[in-house]
């Protein structure tokens, strides 16, 4: 006997709730979206009042551009290390307070506070901890012989940059984490105490994999965090600077778009922005996700 699926019979009120978030999502994701398809095929006239149909040249000339390679290439390394360290350092700052018998709801607040101060407002700050004349930071650095100059070197205002975006996004891993740790049944973190007694060996063989779900998910934030949620920081810290060596991929769109009124070429960067995401998002759950055990 075939089993059938049963349909409970219902009117329109079910629509009716979710019509508001599909309007939303119309309006302000999938119509932008392809507007942006749009003009990535003109030549638009920097006042809007014209446009000429061109076909994949803006594209041609973008993969013949040799300044969005290298926005490409440090998007792409970026990403990467914002995400591996903001998620180790997180991880390791949820496993001593989850230890912490004493005071816990204090080293909370103190480890989550971060979360509340606004990208711009947190590059502005760090703006003034490195400045060259009156830093705190930038002087410790030349203090131990290391001539800190985020203005000319593209590797001190990388390594600045990269600094002040895993400062920004540790509390919100380390809250996900804490979370996840105190969701483990102290049942089994017991019965691991009796069969291990190895504190490292036992967090990576039973403790890690039971937050496999967890860190998935804050794996795919922290990428997204990395590619979008910066512009912030490198508008008040860097502008791209020196010589476009920090400029992300979604920073030169705003550039090129706003700044340099070439419509068309932004439009076509947002794409394969786009895209891009995309096919890491995809990779993410096609690979990764097979290795988490919910």
């Amino acid at each position: 006997m075939t089993a059938q699926k049963q349909k409970l019979p219902h009117g329109i009120t079910p629509y009716l709730f979710i019509l508001p978030q599909l309007v939303i999502i119309a309006v302000f994701f999938f119509w932008p979206a392809a507007q942006a398809v749009h003009m990535s095929f003109m030549l638009e006239d920097p006042w809007g009042l014209a446009s000429q149909f061109v076909g994949f040249e803006n594209y041609a000339l973008l993969f013949s551009d040799s300044s969005y390679g290298r926005s490409f290439i440090f998007t792409l390394v970026f990403s990467f290390l914002v995400s591996l360290i903001s998620l180790a350092l997180a991880l390791l700052l949820a496993v001593k307070a989850n230890s912490v018998l004493r005071a816990q709801k204090s080293y909370r607040v103190l480890l989550t506070w971060v979360y509340a101060v606004a990208p711009a407002v947190a590059g502005l700050g760090a703006y003034f901890i490195f400045n060259r004349q009156i830093g705190v930071l930038s002087q410790a650095f030349n203090d131990m012989g290391w001539a800190f100059n985020p203005e000319t070197d593209p590797f001190d205002a990388s390594f600045m940059l990269i600094l002040v975006a895993v400062w920004k996004q540790v509390p919100v891993n380390f809250i996900f984490f804490l979370a996840g740790l105190q969701s483990i049944p102290k049942s089994l973190q017991e019965a691991a105490q009796i069969d291990c007694q190895s504190d490292s060996k036992r967090f990576f063989t039973i403790t890690f994999p039971l937050l496999a779900p967890t860190s998935f998910f804050l794996l795919v934030i922290n990428l997204t965090y990395a590619f979008f949620e910066t512009f912030g920081l490198i508008d008040t810290l860097t502008q791209g600077r020196p010589a476009g060596a920090t400029t992300t991929l979604v920073y030169k769109v705003y550039q090129d778009g706003f700044l340099g009124a070439d419509l068309g070429s932004s439009s076509a960067q947002s794409v394969i922005l786009m895209i891009l995401v995309l096919v890491l998002t995809a990779i993410q759950f096609r690979f990764i996700e097979r290795r988490v055990h919910y």
